[in-house]
């Protein structure tokens, strides 16, 4: 696990130059690679490139150092991330090669070496990595299937970076770019930013599953997307040889994603997929596993009594954190910041806080992340399927009227999900031309809730219709909405969540399930198999039911967020509401300050639970104040 720098300059720099650009990127990203770094450069007549990593040692700690050169020393490349099959690779395709390290990293460039861009399909993992091709004079970037490694890019007339985290290139502007009014939109309307986009004009993400293929003579670049070679089709397994197949599956996959040479754990909420994650790899070894979770001090929120009755299960070296506003008040900025753009999914900072403690003990920790999208865990999956008949039988004259009147009557005061909680949300997506997913998906501001808290200036309709022209409209299967949460959700958000707060306490995650063979796998299932009637995720519990007490699987999980609600009322209160005076939003211009006062004043006070919306406010604002 590591972190990556890069640049090309079409103007001849000295090698001091060189090095000291990527001297001040790598100095940004030490806390993703604390073990050691790693430079690269390179001048001529036609361009000058640099290539750089900071190394968390994780496999071949001795010689496994980047960044590492092909047998002919014509290609050179920095990798973050982990391959789960090189040893397999090796074996099948690269026999009589002479490798000088025993790394993963080595692994890619001599495929690269044999295959070409071909190669990248064949990589089973989380990755995101540059070789730079001497006898072409090209660099490829190349990110994994999931997104589950970050990869940043900007092309500007000073050059093509790129980078595993936005601050690595900021560092090096004179000057911030300006707000991407793509970017703020799609924020405020999930509370996070997809790829390719950015909350800056100028700066990309690379999509996940597709390399950049960079001319560094003409610095032109196209971005392609990673072919897969043979999918296999599973559509007419019956479920009993299906339930056979998954377990043997989540076994493999959980065997290949614990090959460490250092220490290793789980992180252990006691849901379903952290649960199997860690079963599995406790029958994987004859010794103790260690196993983390982290609880509330508000009762409500803390779940850990079912994380315990899986430690007694798998008789794992079980420890628990519980955390408190002292604990967060500690942490918030550097964790909110350490995201480089707005970023509000309030469980980041439960996250980095057991990553934090975690790393006291192990290196690598295996989660639970992926099992809902693979599997068909989201409650919102059921409303797909509700939506399908509210909407077939409700005239949408009534449904207006019936919301009008839920808005109306209905408040909550905190921030409680429950049944009544869920029933409102479903009310505002109902959706009657074909969006409805989109809709369920945008967890902060709707379309016409953005359209009143800003201004004129930075309102833009529909940010989601990049996305929509990708995957098509009128999504209104299980693999739709699967695939739309893929695209989105997972790749902007979890994954994001996880990779950042992780790496800022130096620590390595992984995620069994999310493993092409299994997407793949579930994909190709009849629907039913994964969402049978009302019990979601029924492949996977068929799979591994026996292990636990009876219905332990079917227990309701509340999900790891975090009570900021709570804290927006208490230790984050006069934070916030210094974010909303009038002087403040109007010096931003951004706003509709009559909106955004009215929002928060009525949760400060109690009035109304508006905790998302207002905690996505919240970190945009804490976001801007730092970099503006």
């Amino acid at each position: 696990m590591c972190g990556i720098n890069g640049f090309v300059s079409q103007s001849p720099l000295e090698t001091k130059t060189i090095n000291g650009i990527m001297e001040t990127m790598n100095n940004e990203i030490i806390h993703r690679g604390p073990d050691q770094d790693g430079f690269f450069t390179e001048n001529n007549q036609k361009f000058s490139i640099g290539m750089a990593m900071r190394r968390l040692s994780i496999i071949d700690l001795t010689t496994g150092k980047q960044p590492i050169f092909s047998s002919d020393n014509q290609k050179i490349i920095v990798f973050n991330g982990e391959i789960y099959n090189y040893k397999k690779l090796k074996q099948e395709h690269l026999v009589g090669y002479n490798f000088k390290t025993n790394s993963d990293t080595e692994v890619i460039i001599a495929l690269y070496e044999k295959y070409g861009v071909d190669s990248f399909s064949l990589l089973d993992g989380m990755f995101a990595f540059s070789i730079y091709d001497k006898t072409l004079n090209k660099v490829f970037i190349a990110r994994d299937f999931f997104g589950e490694k970050p990869l940043f890019y900007c092309s500007n007339l000073d050059g093509f970076y790129w980078c595993s985290e936005l601050k690595s290139i900021l560092k090096i502007f004179p000057t911030k770019p300006k707000i991407s009014k793509q970017g703020i939109n799609l924020y405020f309307q999930l509370h996070y930013i997809p790829a390719p986009f950015t909350i800056y004009d100028s700066i990309f993400k690379l999509e996940a599953n597709h390399y950049l293929e960079l001319d560094c003579v003409s610095s032109n670049y196209e971005i392609k997307e990673i072919k897969e070679n043979s999918i296999s089709n599973y559509s007419h397994i019956n479920k009993e040889e299906a339930v056979k197949k998954n377990r043997e599956l989540v076994y493999k996959s959980v065997e290949s994603r614990s090959v460490s040479d250092v220490p290793i754990g789980t992180f252990l909420s006691g849901g379903v997929d952290s649960s199997i994650v860690s079963l599995c790899l406790a029958h994987q070894t004859d010794k103790k596993i260690e196993t983390f979770s982290v609880g509330f001090d508000k009762k409500s929120f803390d779940e850990t009594d079912k994380s315990r009755t899986v430690a007694k299960i798998i008789n794992s070296n079980h420890h628990e954190f519980i955390l408190s506003e002292n604990d967060l008040a500690e942490s918030i900025d550097a964790i909110l910041l350490n995201f480089d753009e707005p970023f509000a999914d309030s469980s980041a900072l439960p996250t980095y806080l057991v990553a934090n403690q975690t790393k006291q003990f192990v290196t690598v920790a295996l989660t639970g992340d992926g099992g809902d999208e693979v599997y068909g865990g989201y409650n919102k999956y059921y409303m797909g399927r509700m939506n399908r008949n509210y909407t077939k039988y409700v005239p949408q004259a009534f449904h207006v009227f019936s919301e009008h009147i839920l808005n109306t009557l209905w408040h909550s005061k905190e921030d409680q999900r429950g049944l009544l909680f869920k029933a409102k949300r479903f009310m505002k997506a109902v959706n009657y031309e074909g969006d409805f997913y989109f809709d369920i998906v945008s967890l902060a501001f709707l379309e016409s809730e953005r359209k009143e808290i800003f201004n004129s200036n930075t309102y833009l309709e529909d940010p989601l219709s990049y996305f929509k022209k990708i995957i098509g409209a009128n999504n209104k299967s299980l693999t739709d909405f699967r695939n739309i949460d893929r695209l989105l959700s997972l790749e902007g958000d979890l994954l994001v969540k996880v990779d950042r707060a992780a790496m800022l306490a130096s620590l390595e995650c992984r995620a069994p399930f999310l493993n092409r063979d299994l997407w793949e796998f579930t994909s190709s299932l009849p629907e039913s198999y994964l969402i049978n009637n009302w019990d979601k995720k029924h492949m996977l519990k068929e799979s591994f039911k026996q292990y636990f007490p009876k219905d332990f699987l079917n227990k309701s999980k509340k999900g790891f967020g975090a009570p900021v609600g709570d804290w927006m009322r208490g230790v984050l209160k006069l934070e916030l509401l210094f974010y909303t005076e009038k002087s403040f939003i109007e010096e931003q211009n951004i706003f509709n300050y009559e909106v955004i006062s009215k929002l928060v004043n009525n949760h400060v006070e109690g009035k109304i639970d508006n905790t998302i919306r207002v905690f996505t406010y919240f970190c945009f604002q804490k976001w801007y104040k730092n970099n503006f």
